[in-house]
C-alpha cells in the first residue's frame, strides 16, 4: 500500500469519527453550552464598554467645563 492511500484511509476514518461524534447528544448539547456561553460574553463584553466609553465621555465634559469656567475667571 502507497503512502498516498494510507494517509487517504486515515483521513477517511478520521473524519468518519468525526462525523458519528458530531452526532451525539452529548456533542451537541456541549456545542449549544459553548455558543450560549459565548453570546453571554460577547454582551457582557459589549456592556462594559458601553460602561467605559460613557465614563470617557463624562471625563470629557467635566475637562471642558472646567476648562471653560477657567477661561472666565
Amino acid at each position: 500500500m502507497s503512502e498516498g492511500m494510507k494517509k487517504f484511509l486515515l483521513g477517511a476514518v478520521v473524519g468518519a469519527a468525526a462525523v458519528s461524534l458530531m452526532k451525539t447528544d452529548a456533542f451537541r448539547k456541549g456545542c449549544s453550552k459553548l455558543i450560549a456561553a459565548g453570546l453571554q460574553l460577547k454582551e457582557d463584553a459589549s456592556v462594559f464598554f458601553e460602561s467605559v466609553k460613557e465614563d470617557a465621555e463624562d471625563a470629557e465634559a467635566e475637562a471642558k467645563q472646567k476648562k471653560a469656567n477657567a477661561a472666565k475667571a
